[in-house]
């Protein structure tokens, strides 16, 4: 069954923001705390734990392989982008309840990492919605 437009439009728009994400994961990475702006933020990278990284790679190129599974018409879609949003979760999770981020920046801090769950959450609902409706196999 083929999808109808406004699905295929949303897969796209989805494609582009985990490209960015997944760009900005390697970027923050090979930057890491020298690419940082103030003192406190070059602190904060340089303490991360190695798996903090992997964890943020699993949650952008998550997203990225369910983006293309979705446009490839794949059900690989779905298991994809779960748990890309679980390792989102566990990413900003961690960071705040374990860093005075927050304090430091006040809840201003907070919009962009909703921005990404939000976005996380809709994408994988875009996939249930899309293997019940039979646009992908």
């Amino acid at each position: 069954m083929r999808a109808p437009v406004w699905y295929r439009l949303l897969v796209l728009a989805l494609l582009v923001w985990a490209a960015l994400s997944a760009s900005s994961c390697i970027a923050q990475w090979r930057a890491g705390a020298a690419g940082a702006a103030s003192p406190e933020d070059r602190a904060l990278l340089a303490a991360l734990p190695g798996w903090y990284w992997l964890d943020y790679a699993v949650a952008s190129l998550g997203l990225l392989a369910g983006a293309v599974a979705l446009l490839l018409r794949r059900r690989l879609a779905v298991p994809a982008l779960t748990v890309s949003l679980v390792a989102a979760m566990i990413q900003f999770g961690w960071l705040f309840a374990t860093t005075d981020l927050l304090a430091r920046r006040g809840a201003g801090v907070l919009f962009f990492p909703l921005l990404i769950l939000l976005v996380g959450a809709i994408a994988l609902q875009l996939a249930h919605l899309a293997a019940r409706r039979g646009w992908i196999e």
